[in-house]
């Protein structure tokens, strides 16, 4: 299993496939194996990229609290795109993972040529609501801390594999935490082709698919029937189907 070393942090990942690369990021306590099958079903023109964020998976979950941040998970993403070689990359993440790929746009604009957004949303600019947020992210890791992994139905759902309810615990308040609407604020400069997908089951997430559409120009939203809040699960063929879409009209 491949693995890139961040300052003493071993960050997992895996490739598959040849072409452009696209770097799939997964949401809080799943892994990079939710990308499997899409991974297998777009690797013939794409090089697909998953991986684990640091706490989850076969990536390190260090000690200490400080060694989790949005910051560093953005670094790692693009520590992973030097690793193979990608000047750019199209950008697909899910829930967390597609708010850590906005917050990418936000930092490093220059290296995304498009974005696949998938049952997520773009964070607070209302301080209340962050501090709702936040206070959710805070149960889940006390959750994690007093029940272990064992239990948890995305913890070990659809083939994931953790080896730390603590770094759960941690990547929730240090990764899943949001301290700022800056994601929210800049979705009005992305210029780049975006693909929105969310369940029509996904309740929580459908406002947030509405206010992006409307906020990122040119993009594109799909809602896919009798799906919930892992649309790619649930309807396979009906979400890789919207995926290539994207992928096959971009330029170059």
């Amino acid at each position: 299993m491949p693995h890139l070393n961040r300052d003493g942090v071993n960050i997992h990942y895996e490739v598959s496939g040849d072409g452009p690369v696209l770097l799939c990021t997964h949401g809080f306590s799943l892994t990079g194996h939710m990308w499997q099958a899409t991974a297998a079903a777009l690797a013939d023109r794409f090089r697909v990229v998953s991986w684990d964020i640091r706490g989850h998976g076969y990536s390190d979950s260090p000690a200490d609290p400080a060694a989790y941040s949005k910051a560093l998970a953005l670094a790692d993403m693009a520590a992973l795109l030097d690793a193979v070689g990608a000047d750019q990359a199209i950008l697909m993440g899910h829930s967390l993972g597609g708010y850590l790929s906005l917050s990418f746009h936000v930092e490093h604009a220059a290296r995304i040529r498009a974005l696949a957004l998938v049952g997520t949303g773009p964070g607070y600019r209302n301080p209340e609501a962050r501090a709702g947020w936040n206070q959710q992210a805070e149960e889940r890791a006390r959750f994690f801390e007093e029940h272990g992994i064992e239990g948890h139905e995305s913890a070990e759902a659809h083939g994931n594999r953790h080896r730390s309810a603590q770094g759960l615990a941690l990547a929730a308040r240090g990764i899943l935490a949001q301290h700022d609407g800056l994601v929210m604020e800049e979705l009005p400069d992305i210029r780049v082709p975006t693909l929105i997908v969310v369940g029509a089951d996904d309740t929580p997430f459908l406002g947030a698919a509405d206010y992006m559409e409307k906020r990122i120009a040119g993009s594109r939203k799909v809602v896919l029937p009798n799906a919930g809040h892992m649309p790619n699960f649930d309807q396979p063929a009906l979400f890789q189907q919207a995926v290539r879409g994207l992928l096959e009209g971009l330029p170059g």
